[in-house]
This record gives structure tokens, C-alpha cells and sequence, in this order.
């Protein structure tokens, strides 16, 4: 026999004032990691951007005009500044933000759908609002990397004859390629083949791009790896209280079910 209806539902409004609780913590120390997260971005795009330029392809650079070379390090600027801001957009408090982060595109502006607002007293939906925050750094991450990698190819510094779709993919490659060699933080070392149908040949390539981590950028930064490790004792706490959380809602469950037989159950 499961425990009276009203003590488990007491159980529950308990469980979910300290999950809004914790919605409150969680939501300050993702606005402040971010915040720290936007500058140290920017900080690494440009190193990242100055190590491709002066150790992996120093000739091409070189090659450059002044003029080329200080309209590459002000796109970077900007691509840099872009990143931040798309990040700081991230900081919506989970009761007023999407269950999907939409991004815009340097093409054109996808439609966004309407707000879905979540319920912060919720712990299933608070981890869901958390994920799809992290998913939103990560794809900011990707794409100011794939960004910053056409641009500097435009300029003439990365090899033309790799299309933007090689240079996306090898943006988006498996941190434990085989192919993949040790190089500089947030830079992408990569042996490639090429085919080359004029030659009816394929080609070896390797290939340097700019490819910034979020664990490398953490780890550069002792503010924003202290900040980090606040959200995750915050989360630890999260998964305690959904753990339970979601056994009281299956206990109550049980509880009604019971409790409609017991209302439904007649003698012959």
C-alpha cells in the first residue's frame, strides 16, 4: 500500500520550492560564466588566429598586404565580439527562455519559434533548460570557429583549394581522430585527403583551422574554470532532488491508482 495522497503531494511542493531554488542559483552562475566565458573567447579567437597566421602559415601571411592583414585581425575582432554577444543572449531565466536555441546565420535569420516557457520548480525541466544552454555555447563555439577559418581563407592565408565544407567538417571533427596531431590550444592539426579529379588523384593535406574548445578555453582562464566547477556542485545538487523528485511522482501514481480502484471496486 502506497502512503496517503496527501503526504506524498506534500513531499512534492517541498521537492519542487527547492528546485526553484536552485533555478535562482543556477541562473546567476550561468550569468556570470558567461559573461567571463564572452571574454575569454575573444581572448583565445585571437590567439588562435595569431598562432595560424605566424606559425602555421606564415608565408601566406606574409604575402599580405598591410592593409589585408589589418582587415583580417578586425574581422576576427568582430567575429570575436559577435560570439560574445550571441552568448550573452543565452542568459534568459528558465522561466522566460525556449526549449530550443535558434542562432542566426551569416546567410539569413531563421524564423524563431514562440517562447515555450518552462516551469523552474520543475527539476526535469530545469535540467532540460541547462542542457540546451550548454548545447547553445557549443554551437557558438562552432561556428565562430567556422566563421574565423572562412575568413581567414578568404584573405588568402588558409589554402584556397580547401572548400568551406572541408573546412566545416574538419571544424567539426572528433576530438579523438585518429588523424588528428597535437597542436596549439583551439587549433585543429589535421592529415587530410584531397581527391583531385583533374588528377584522377588523391591528394595528402595537412591542414591547420581554428577549432575553439570549451574545455580548453576553461582551462585557460582560472576565473571561468572556478565558475564552472560552482555550476556543477549546483547540478550535483539538481540531480539529487530529480532523483527523488521523480520517485515521489511515480509513488503518487501508485497512490491514485490505488486509490481508483478502491473507488471503483463494488462486491457481487
Amino acid at each position: 500500500m502506497a502512503r496517503p495522497i496527501e503526504r506524498i503531494e506534500k513531499d512534492i511542493t517541498a521537492l519542487k520550492e527547492a528546485t526553484r531554488a536552485i533555478a535562482q542559483q543556477l541562473d546567476l552562475a550561468y550569468a556570470k560564466y558567461i559573461n567571463t566565458l564572452g571574454l575569454a573567447l575573444q581572448k583565445q579567437l585571437i590567439l588562435a588566429s595569431y598562432y595560424l597566421c605566424t606559425q602555421g602559415y606564415p608565408d601566406e601571411f606574409l604575402n599580405l598586404s598591410l592593409t589585408q592583414r589589418q582587415k583580417l585581425q578586425q574581422g576576427i575582432r568582430q567575429l570575436s565580439q559577435q560570439a560574445t554577444q550571441e552568448l550573452i543572449s543565452y542568459i534568459q531565466p528558465p522561466e522566460v527562455t525556449q526549449t530550443e536555441v535558434v542562432l542566426e546565420t551569416d546567410q539569413q535569420e531563421e524564423n524563431q519559434q514562440q517562447p515555450q516557457a518552462l516551469d523552474p520548480s520543475n527539476p526535469i525541466e530545469l535540467v532540460e533548460w541547462q542542457q540546451n544552454l550548454e548545447e547553445g555555447i557549443e554551437e557558438t563555439l562552432k561556428k565562430v570557429s567556422q566563421r574565423a577559418n572562412i575568413l581567414i581563407q578568404k584573405t588568402g592565408v588558409l589554402p584556397k583549394k580547401l572548400p568551406e565544407p572541408i573546412l566545416a567538417a574538419a571544424t567539426a571533427a572528433s576530438e579523438s581522430s585518429s588523424d588528428m596531431m597535437p597542436s596549439f590550444p583551439n587549433i585543429l592539426n589535421l592529415v587530410i585527403e584531397i581527391s583531385d579529379q583533374e588528377d584522377a588523384e588523391d591528394s595528402i593535406t595537412q591542414i591547420m583551422a581554428i577549432h575553439l574548445r570549451l574545455g580548453e578555453i576553461e582551462f585557460a582562464d582560472v576565473t571561468l574554470l572556478t565558475e564552472r566547477e560552482g555550476i556543477r556542485n549546483i547540478l550535483m545538487q539538481l540531480s539529487k532532488i530529480g532523483r527523488e523528485y521523480q520517485k515521489r511522482q511515480k509513488e503518487l501514481k501508485i497512490a491514485e491508482a490505488e486509490a481508483a480502484w478502491r473507488a471503483s471496486w463494488f462486491e457481487d
